[in-house]
């Protein structure tokens, strides 16, 4: 009886999830709800859930679920849904709560609190507790971080009965996008598509030295793009391939720190960055594209960088590839390029297809293009009905004979259809993510129900069996996509107690004086400061609370002192600089739940394991500083494809380059000294600019009288920088360096109001009259009274070519030593072992 509950509430809120983020409720103008509404619903259900699906202690029963969990259960649900309930009784008395308001909120924080101990642990839980002490104890704070605390009324009325606190922004992300994109990757696991990933990664990359790590590299990657969590990935593709990577000879240690650190990178992988990308469509305040754009290559580099990593590490253990079915040369090059370029072909036939398809048809096509894509589905699946299903990889057995990856791949092409409709929805469509979300769940909805009967029929076997396992698949999925919610849900529920606590009592500003005062003004050291807070900070925490915490608390921090200090950051460089480092949190010791993780599948050290992840990871720790120094990483200001293979180019060889260093290994084992000339290499790649200044100021500065010519002359989607000048809430004045985007050319009043940002004529200079609340002036602390004073163009210097062909010919330099010495010592072992004979 309990299991049936717990299914038929799971398979309930699925349902909700995919209701409220359908167009379907405008369609027949029911069940429309609002944001608060929805929010408080899916709290609802995730306290619900978490009271009857999580044990409160290790020895409570397992068989069944105690009176007592039903009563906070049932507690849970009315406090988290209290919103819904009295929606219209608490809007007609806003800051006027009953009694009844006060007990149910102060239960609901209290079983909050519970019920993300019970899915979570306790790491959050404290964060969450620190804060609410710090709510009522200020006024006994230490002065830098002091105000006047806050009564229980003022505190239950600020955290649950607004949006400012547990129902604000992280709980509506979670509710509008997160819940579905979970749901998307579930379902896709219970088809088989994770397997089957997995399986195409071992056929393309075994036959290489190392070849079972980079199948973990690249599997995560594959993962990473609709996974939410690290320790998920861990979990799921870990299984099979860290025994795989014993197997090979890799250690323990090493190969559960190679899948924690994929694992990790899969939560910097676009496009769903363990949700984190779609939080910061709301705290950065630009489109979606821009942010997977922004992200794209620091996350692909990582990447490869890791499978250098591990590469070096098979050379170094002499390891051996995995053996290939006896291919002649001309035949296994002739396979690759028919696989190349039947890619490339099916790619451009989709979309310009579509496209074609549109523009011949407009109203019609959507329908004509659903009828193909069920075609195209049916093609598929028939075409993949010819060949056995792929069986789940043993990860104690050998591995005899790699299979050849278009065996695999024929076996799942279908898979491809709803990770494509996500993307073009996401990219091309630029719908809203929980609009795309929906669509691309339908899809694989769609597959999970129709995919094993419509094999039966083509396979000729026993369709009524087939369909009730397809049925079974359909609920389980549905009903495990929101157990795998449960704790996401309460994850950003806690942390908008943190978001509530820092809007309460003004924090977010007493933080910026701390970290200034700690700093003593020092760029680097400031940063330092924040990525070592910003760890702890995401210590223990899954990866969308993670970032709510570091990009509330301590984003801010760097756009203000990093202004202050005459850095123009943009402000999507900010905010993947604290989430990178948020999300180390999760390889670093003593409390990298990856880590951990990947120890238990080992059965090794998970200290040992986490340091050794924390240094694979340092090629990943150093991007975050090139974001700030350097952003064309990030495609900031690079506007040709020139310049963009450029940057990729220059980027891809210092993230490598560093990684050798790191690992003390090159084309053989490094030398000190070559291993800290590498280091300056990297350094040089990364920032030739720096050189460059030392030789002539980057920027030339311009009357203020200049700004609005500037604003106008700037391309499309261009940036300017400019200086303001103002007092700030303390009365004291301050200077900030800024960096703003423009949209499309235009009238220059125009394009700034794109960005919240209205300005008037004040003497020889402009004064900021207006900045719209929430707007992207806003975020990077402008504000009204302040007086632009200077525009900065970018002045004439010599090529960044030149430091740069410099490092790389020292590379070369450093390369060829080092084949000599290789060389070298491969005669001398050849001389001793002839000696011996």
């Amino acid at each position: 009886m309990t299991g049936q509950i717990l299914l038929c509430t799971a398979v309930a809120w699925s349902l909700f999830q995919l209701w409220y983020a359908s167009p379907l409720p405008f369609v027949f103008g029911f069940g429309i709800l609002n944001d608060t509404e929805a929010r408080a619903i899916h709290l609802g259900f995730a306290l619900f859930l978490t009271f009857l699906a999580y044990p409160a202690l290790k020895s409570s029963p397992r068989d069944r679920v105690p009176l007592a969990d039903w009563v906070l259960a049932a507690l849970g649900a009315f406090a988290g849904a209290y919103l819904f309930l009295f929606y219209g009784e608490l809007a007609g008395r806003p800051g006027q709560p009953s009694t009844l308001d006060l007990v149910t909120g102060t239960v609901g924080i209290l079983l909050l609190l519970e019920a993300t101990r019970r899915a979570l642990g306790l790491p959050m839980v404290c964060v969450a507790g620190v804060f609410i002490f710090y709510t009522f104890a200020g006024q006994y704070m230490p002065d830098v971080i002091q105000h006047r605390g806050a009564s229980l009324v003022k505190f239950i009325n600020h955290q649950w009965l607004t949006t400012e606190g547990v129902f604000g922004i992280a709980l509506g992300v979670s509710t509008s996008f997160v819940f579905l994109f979970v749901l998307f990757g579930t379902l896709l696991e219970k088809a088989g598509a994770g397997n089957w990933m997995m399986q195409i990664s071992i056929a393309l990359l075994g036959h290489l030295r190392g070849g079972p790590a980079k199948v973990a590299v690249v599997s995560s990657a594959l993962n990473g793009v609709v996974s939410g969590s690290s320790v998920s990935n861990v979990v799921s593709g870990g299984i099979f391939t860290i025994p795989l990577m014993k197997r090979t000879g890799l250690s323990g240690v090493k190969a559960g720190a190679i899948e924690a650190t994929a694992s990790i990178n899969g939560q910097i992988m676009p496009p769903v960055m363990g949700a984190a990308a779609f939080l910061m469509v709301e705290y950065v305040g630009i489109p979606y594209s821009e942010i997977v754009k922004h992200a794209l290559l620091p996350a692909v580099f990582s990447y490869i960088a890791l499978l250098y990593i591990v590469h070096l590490e098979a050379v170094k253990l002499n390891m051996q590839p995995i053996p290939q079915r006896p291919t002649p040369a001309r035949e296994k090059w002739l396979r690759m390029g028919l696989g190349l370029a039947g890619s490339v072909l099916a790619i451009c036939l989709l979309y310009y297809g579509i496209i074609a398809i549109r523009a011949a048809f407009g109203a019609g096509a959507p329908l004509l293009l659903a009828i193909a894509g069920v075609a195209l589905y049916l093609a598929t699946i028939w075409y993949s009905s010819r060949y056995p299903d792929l069986e789940l990889d043993d990860p104690d057995a050998p591995i005899l004979e790699l299979p050849r990856a278009w065996d695999v791949t024929r076996t799942g092409l279908d898979f491809l259809i709803p990770i494509v409709v996500l993307l073009w929805c996401l990219m091309v469509e630029q719908l809203s993510p929980g609009l795309s979300a929906f669509w691309a769940t339908l899809t694989i909805l769609a597959i999970v129900a129709t995919r094993k009967p419509l094999m039966a029929i083509f396979r000729k076997e026993n369709f009524a069996s087939a369909a009730r396992a397809a049925a079974w698949d359909l609920v389980d999925g549905l009903a495990l996509g929101a157990r795998n919610m449960i704790g996401i849900a309460v994850a950003t529920a806690t942390a908008g107690i943190v978001v509530g606590t820092i809007t309460l009592t003004g924090l977010g500003l007493m933080m910026t004086e701390l970290v200034e005062f700690i700093s003593g003004g020092n760029v680097i050291m400031m940063l330092v400061l924040i990525a070592a807070i910003s760890l702890v900070l995401g210590m223990g925490i899954p990866t969308t609370a993670n970032y709510i915490l570091v990009a509330t608390l301590m984003a801010p921090v760097v756009v203000e002192l990093g202004s202050q200090a005459g850095l123009a950051i943009p402000l999507i460089a900010v905010h993947l600089f604290v989430f990178y480092f948020g999300i180390m949190a999760d390889i670093t010791p003593p409390v990298g739940l990856a880590s951990f993780a990947a120890a238990a599948i080992s059965k090794e050290d998970p200290i040992a394991t986490g340091f050794q992840g924390a240094l694979y990871s340092l090629r990943t720790a150093i991007l975050p500083f090139v974001f700030i120094f350097n952003p064309a990483i990030l495609l900031i200001g690079v506007d040709t494809w020139a310049h963009t293979l450029w940057v990729a180019f220059v980027s891809l060889a210092a993230i490598l380059i560093f990684s050798a260093a790191t690992m003390n290994w090159f084309v053989t084992k490094s030398r000190l000294w070559e291993s800290a000339v590498l280091l300056l290499v990297c350094f040089t790649l990364f920032r030739p600019d720096w050189w460059l200044n030392q030789i002539s100021p980057p920027y030339e500065e311009l009357r203020a009288s200049e700004f609005l010519r500037s604003v106008e002359e700037a391309p499309a989607k261009g940036r300017i920088n400019f200086v303001v000048q103002g007092f700030d809430l303390m009365g004291d004045e301050v200077r900030k360096t800024v960096n703003v985007p423009l949209g499309e050319p235009g009238e220059p009043l125009q394009r700034l109001q794109s960005i919240g940002l209205t300005v008037t004529p004040a003497g020889d200079s402009l004064m900021i009259s207006n900045v719209d609340f929430g707007s992207y002036a806003k975020r990077i602390g402008l504000d009204v009274g302040f007086d632009i004073v200077a525009v900065l163009r970018k002045a004439e210097q010599p090529s960044a070519a030149i430091p740069v062909g410099i490092a790389l010919a020292v590379t070369a330099g450093i390369a060829g030593l080092q084949f000599g010495r290789k060389k070298a010592d491969r005669s001398g072992a050849g001389l001793r072992g002839a000696a011996r004979k």
